[in-house]
This record gives structure tokens, C-alpha cells and sequence, in this order.
């Protein structure tokens, strides 16, 4: 039975979020009316609308829909970690004594029970759960999936699972309960301890959130505790680099995989013949399903050809044919704002959007870019996201980042916190060591773009609203190249 049967309505406070609007999709899908607030319209809000969920943009209790306002018992409210303890509508819900959940709380009930795949990690748990939902429904193995980034295959942040129904119309043997469905299980505020996964990946353990953990033992400790609810029978795909304490956490009988791109790291499950050839990444996939060579990646970058080796594994273990395993490999073309071509002129100049907001993913990002174009002027704009992360991590920020030839600072993007004294962009600025460095505003990285031509690669990187800059930034490069508009 759906366990969210109960609530006919369902109303999101920050339903603009990536994961918080794969819910909204599931649940308007599955029959429920649907509302939700977000601070900002974006074309995320504007899709949903589109879609017929209605959303408002004023933190006002009397906006809410008069459906919410008037059935309480038969509502449920999905709350996302974003909004601020000050929220008054969330204060009103409160004390109106509203059914309020996380959106964590919210994925453990619609997961529970059912065969689940859960990608967690300090980065690259987006696009590796991606990966597994792509991998799945290429090659057409009933799935669902709740995903943290829009997949360009998929063209959504969501895969909806199939009903009894078109299971039994699609000739499949297997129930719903049976049907694999792929979640991105976050580690912030100890969200992904509402799933007990069939199979986990964990990508890393490197220090992240220390506002809320402190220090990394209890982030890790954290890790631990997620995988010791992987089911009986059950499988741990490990990264080589994670903390290795997090294997011994599981359960008896839980199988436990390590992977990476070498088998001197340790891996059971790695790669071979990896060579880089144009955007693509070339390789030999080695694993406890066997061996498969012939590969082809399309998404460049040796941290993704390691998520494709965890994705891969996973799928294979719900379901997927080795025999579909390269065409599927193949096919796959990422997720927005992951490693994204945004525009290219032949081999020599690409421009190049990342959401890398950890010094590790930044690091993996502009390794790779070197590897496709060595020799090549690397342009760098990056934007911190979070006060508190820029202050633990301003050594990792600039030595990451002057691995480019030039690297030009946003402001910190704040998202829910309020400012820190004495933390701010200029931190990085003073540790850089790239040879030309400033600290830009939006509109100077436009100008910069276009009166320049120091650099043969841009690169924008961060997970704030750094992508703003995307489309226009994309008319002058094509103008600059091709000189002509997009």
C-alpha cells in the first residue's frame, strides 16, 4: 500500500529545491494535489507550475491553499532543511499542528520496503545515482528514481516507477515492490538515516557540513550509521579514498565491494586501458560480475569514470544485463551543471560548467579539464557556497583552484546561513597562487569575458547562482568564436 495514502494534499516549503521537487513530482503523479512556497521563481518553480503545481513566492501563511488550510488531518507538509527557523509559515504550521516531515522523512516512507539503491558521499553522489537510474532504464529494467540534479537522459530530476499494471502490461514478473528505485541519500543534518538501502554506494568521507558535525569522526561516524542499516543479504560499494572504519560498520552478510580507477588502491571493482580521446574516457571495467571491456564514456573526467564503475556494479546487482552494460555507458550524458559543455570551438577552446563546491570535486574538475586540454590557458570563475564552508576549507579552495591559469572570485553565496566575521571571498583570494587572480562581480566576469582573450577554457564552477551567468556568458563566447549570436 502506498504509505503516503493517507494525505490527499500535500504542501512543500521549499519546493524550488532539486530534491524537494522530485517529491512534488512524485507525489502530483501519484494522484495528490500538490501546492508548495520557494523564496525565488526560477525555471525550476516555472517548470512545476507549468506541470500544474501551483507555488507562491511570499512567506505568507494566508497564501497557503485554502484545500491545506481547510484539511489538516489529510495533509502532509514536506519540509527542506533551507528554510529559516524563522519562517512564519512554517511557525503557522506548527502551531496549527500540521503532519510535518522532512524531505529525508519522506523518502525513507516511500523507499520502505521496497528493493532500494542508495548513493551517498561528500561529492559525486548526483551523478553517480544518475548513472544507475540511466544504466537501469536504458536498458530497459523497470526503475524510479529521486535524484539531486536534473539527468540530462532523463530530461528531470525524477524517474517514475511503474505501476502493477504497467508491469504486468510491459510482461515484467516482477511487483512493485520488487521494481529497483535509485535515491541520492544526503548526508547533511544526517538525512540519508531514514533509508535502509538493498545497495549503498558511498563515493567519500572527506570533511564536509562541519556545522553541523563539528568534525569529521562524527561525519564519518555519521557514514557508519547508514551503512549498518543496509538490509541482510546486502551491498556496500566503498570508494577506495573513504574512511576504510565505514566497512566495518555493516551488517553480517552484507557484502562489501571496494572500488576506485586501479586495483593497486585495493579495488575489487576498477578500471583498465583508460585513456581520455576527445570529450570521451575510454576504459575496461573489471568487477565481481566479470569483466566488460570496450567501454566509452561521454562525460568526461577520471572521477566520473569511477562513479560510472559504482554506478555500473549497482545496476548490475538489480537487474541489469552485462550484455546492455556498454551501450547503456554510452548513452549516458550527464547531469546539468556536472562537468557540462556549454559551448566548444574544435579542440582548442570549450567553455565549461561545474556545481564542484568541495575542494576534492573542484580538484577532480580541473584535473580532468587539464587532461583534455593540456597545454591550454585555464580561466577559473568560482563562487564559495557557504560561509562556514569557505572558513574550514580556504587552504583546500586555493590550492585546488591554482591548478587554473587565472581565477576570478564571486562573493559567497550564503544560502542559509547569515555572514560570519571575517570570512569572506577574499580568504581564497590571499592563498592563491594562479598567476592572475581577482575577486569579480558577476557583471565584471561578463566584461572580463568579453574584452579579453587570455584564456583558451572558461570554466564557472560553485553551487550557488553562479549559473546565472551561464547564458550570457555562452552569447559571448559564441560571438567571440564564431562571431556570431548563439
Amino acid at each position: 500500500m502506498n504509505p503516503v495514502a493517507q494525505f490527499p494534499y500535500v504542501y512543500f516549503l521549499g519546493i524550488g529545491g532539486i530534491g524537494m521537487s522530485a517529491l512534488a513530482r512524485w507525489f502530483r503523479a501519484n494522484g495528490h494535489q500538490v501546492w508548495g512556497y520557494d523564496k525565488t521563481r526560477t525555471p525550476l518553480t516555472e517548470k512545476l507550475e507549468a506541470e500544474g503545481i501551483r507555488v507562491h513566492y511570499d512567506d505568507a501563511p494566508e497564501q497557503i491553499a485554502a484545500e491545506v488550510r481547510a484539511n489538516k488531518g489529510q495533509t502532509l507538509v514536506v519540509l527542506t532543511p533551507a528554510i529559516p527557523k524563522d519562517h512564519k509559515e512554517w511557525a503557522w504550521l506548527k502551531e496549527q499542528g500540521y503532519d510535518i516531515r522532512k524531505r529525508s522523512q519522506v523518502l525513507g516512507l516511500l523507499t520502505a520496503g521496497r528493493r532500494t539503491v542508495a548513493v551517498a558521499g561528500t561529492h559525486g553522489k548526483t551523478t553517480t545515482s544518475s548513472m544507475v537510474a540511466h544504466l537501469l532504464h536504458h536498458a530497459g529494467v523497470p526503475a524510479g528514481a529521486f535524484l539531486g540534479g536534473i539527468s540530462v537522459n532523463l530530461c528531470s530530476n525524477m524517474l517514475l516507477p511503474p505501476t502493477q499494471e504497467e508491469l504486468a502490461t510491459g510482461n515484467s514478473h516482477l511487483t512493485t515492490d520488487q521494481v529497483p528505485i535509485v535515491v541520492e541519500a544526503d548526508e547533511y543534518d544526517r538525512s540519508f538515516l531514514t533509508l535502509h538501502p538493498d545497495v549503498a554506494i558511498v563515493t567519500s568521507t572527506d570533511a564536509d557540513h562541519l556545522d553541523i558535525y563539528g568534525e569529521q569522526s562524527a561525519l564519518v561516524e555519521s557514514f557508519r550509521q547508514f551503512v549498518s542499516q543496509i538490509r541482510p543479504g546486502g551491498t556496500l560499494l566503498l570508494n577506495h579514498t573513504a574512511d576504510p572504519s565505514v566497512a566495518d560498520a555493516v551488517q553480517p552478510g552484507v557484502r562489501v565491494i571496494h572500488y576506485g580507477l586501479t586495483p593497486e588502491q585495493g579495488a575489487e571493482l576498477h578500471a583498465s586501458a583508460l585513456k581520455p580521446a576527445g570529450h570521451q574516457f575510454h576504459f575496461t571495467l573489471h568487477g565481481p560480475q566479470g569483466t566488460v571491456p570496450g567501454l566509452q564514456l561521454a562525460v568526461p573526467g577520471f572521477h566520473n569514470v569511477e562513479n560510472m564503475l559504482a554506478a555500473a556494479c549497482a545496476a548490475q546487482l538489480v537487474g541489469l544485463p552485462t550484455n546492455k552494460l556498454a551501450e547503456a555507458v554510452a548513452a549516458y550524458r550527464g547531469v546539468k551543471r556536472r562537468f557540462e559543455f556549454v559551448e566548444t570551438k574544435g579542440h582548442d577552446h570549450a567553455y565549461l560548467d561545474d556545481y564542484a563546491h568541495h575542494p576534492r570535486e573542484i580538484e577532480a574538475f580541473l584535473r580532468s579539464v587539464r587532461a583534455l586540454y593540456p597545454g591550454k590557458r585555464l580561466r577559473v570563475v568560482f563562487q564559495p557556497h557557504l560561509y562556514t564552508r569557505t572558513r574550514d576549507f580556504v587552504a583546500g579552495f586555493a590550492q585546488s583552484l591554482s591548478l587554473a591559469d587565472e581565477v576570478f572570485l564571486l562573493d559567497i553565496y550564503p544560502a542559509r546561513e547569515l555572514p560570519i566575521d571575517g570570512v569572506s571571498s577574499e580568504l581564497i583570494l590571499h592563498q592563491l597562487t594562479a598567476p592572475r587572480t581577482a575577486l569579480l562581480s558577476k557583471t565584471e566576469v561578463l566584461e572580463a569575458a568579453a574584452a579579453d582573450d587570455n584564456f583558451d577554457v572558461l570554466a564557472t564552477v560553485g553551487a550557488g547562482d553562479i549559473d546565472q551567468l551561464v547564458p550570457e556568458l555562452k552569447k559571448i563566447l559564441h560571438r567571440k568564436w564564431y562571431g556570431a549570436e548563439a
